[in-house]
């Protein structure tokens, strides 16, 4: 059955660029850059799934952590 989108959880990287995680998926990637990630991501997906089976829409779901003082 084909799933109607796939979500990754980006973070940016602590030797810059970012990285990101398919949910519920065993799917890694990483870019240099905001454009470099998307087709990174787009690469993994068609990797991971037959074309039955792929993905309509891929959804980044940029995480920002960041710590401050008080």
């Amino acid at each position: 059955m084909r799933q109607s989108e796939i979500i990754f959880e980006v973070t940016e990287a602590v030797e810059g660029g970012y990285d990101a995680r398919a949910l519920g998926h065993s799917i890694f990637t990483q870019g240099e850059d905001w454009n470099d990630l998307k087709a990174m991501v787009r690469d993994a997906v068609r990797c991971h799934f037959d074309g039955e089976n792929m993905p309509r829409v891929i959804r980044l779901h940029l995480v920002r952590v960041e710590a401050i003082a008080v």
